[in-house]
């Protein structure tokens, strides 16, 4: 296993080690006192479940030894149906295992309000609780149209059908929320026929009065992803184009080589951009854009880009944006398996 500091109970920074398959092997006193548990209950905990998401990527990151740590600012960690805790830490990987040192931070520094507060976070659970019924009603009235309609209806059959996927991506969504649950292993697909999911909804939300553009690289393989969670970041993306006042969206992939993303050089990775000719990110909101609860509309709930860009996170890319009147590009990149690199 990793070796700890000698004497770790004597040390006030909290620790936790771990074996090579990231199975907790020992925290010392600090790091018990500070997550509410007792020592012993923390063996045998996977040290990625105490994350709650945050450390998914920083453990894929680090799963070759390096005698560089991997720093990680705000971080969340509980036990269980513990309290939340945040802390920077210091992530390292040796060949037993890793070791983790955390340094607790205040939950909502006046400076960082990049989290939400509890009450909210339970009031969105309430929320979520009351959308299933109205989502349930939805998927029934759906199927019974469907039913009802001419087979050679094709256009109608084919926005019956989009009602009940997307009530059952949303009801999926509902439920994650409700009783969050570790991230689906990913897959490959195509990124196209998320785009293309997206166009459909867009198509039905905006009509003739959006122009929507498609410029792909038919050429791109498959990436490993989650099909519904890229589908719901880009929707977000697009639907905020179009109440921006865009006349014109475009959906652009490209494919780029030795690129950065973060700390890590991936030799290739996927360009997604979606541009339009709205009204761009207000000035007075460039530094916070992708914080939970800003948003450039009164009746915004600014957790739209929040949401992609945790999503980019996810799928180990970033979420970037450029902006004036007229001209707004959002840009998500996303590594792509070595395999792809000729």
């Amino acid at each position: 296993m990793p070796s700890p500091p000698p004497d770790t109970d004597a040390l006030t920074t909290p620790l936790v080690w771990t074996d090579a398959a990231g199975v907790i092997l020992g925290v010392n006193q600090a790091f018990a006192r500070w997550l509410g548990v007792g020592q012993r209950r923390l063996s045998g905990q996977r040290l990625a479940a105490l994350g709650g998401g945050d450390l998914d990527e920083p453990l894929a990151r680090t799963a070759e030894p390096t005698d560089a740590p991997l720093r990680l600012r705000r971080i969340s960690l509980r036990f269980a149906d513990g309290a939340e805790r945040f802390a920077d830490a210091w992530l390292s990987r040796r060949e037993e295992g890793w070791l983790l040192e955390a340094h607790p931070v205040d939950e909502f520094p006046d400076d960082d309000p990049s989290r939400l507060p509890s009450a909210l976070s339970a009031a969105l659970r309430g929320l979520a609780h009351e959308l299933r019924n109205p989502l349930a009603g939805l998927k029934g009235a759906a199927q019974l149209l469907t039913r009802r309609l001419d087979a050679r209806d094709a256009e109608s059959h084919a926005l019956t059908a989009l009602i009940d996927s997307e009530t059952a991506r949303l009801t999926g969504l509902l439920d994650r929320l409700l009783s969050p649950l570790p991230l689906q292993p990913h897959a490959p697909i195509n990124i196209h026929a998320v785009l293309e999911r997206v166009l459909r909804l867009a198509e039905a939300d905006a009509g003739w009065a959006v122009k929507l553009v498609r410029d792909y690289d038919p050429s791109l393989p498959e990436i490993d992803g989650d099909a519904d969670r890229l589908t719901q970041a880009v929707w977000n993306l697009v639907r905020n184009a179009i109440e921006a006042g865009a006349a014109q969206v475009v959906l652009r992939t490209r494919a780029e080589r030795g690129v950065r993303i973060f700390d890590a050089i991936h030799p290739v990775a996927l360009r997604l951009e979606i541009a339009d000719d709205g009204r761009g990110v207000p000035d007075d909101l460039s530094e916070r854009l992708f914080l939970p609860l800003v948003s450039g509309r009164a009746d915004g709930t600014g957790l739209g880009l929040a949401l992609a860009q945790q999503v980019a996170r996810e799928h180990r890319g970033s979420l970037g944006y450029r902006s004036r009147p007229g001209h707004t590009v959002f840009t998500l990149m996303l590594p792509m398996t070595d395999a792809t690199d000729d």
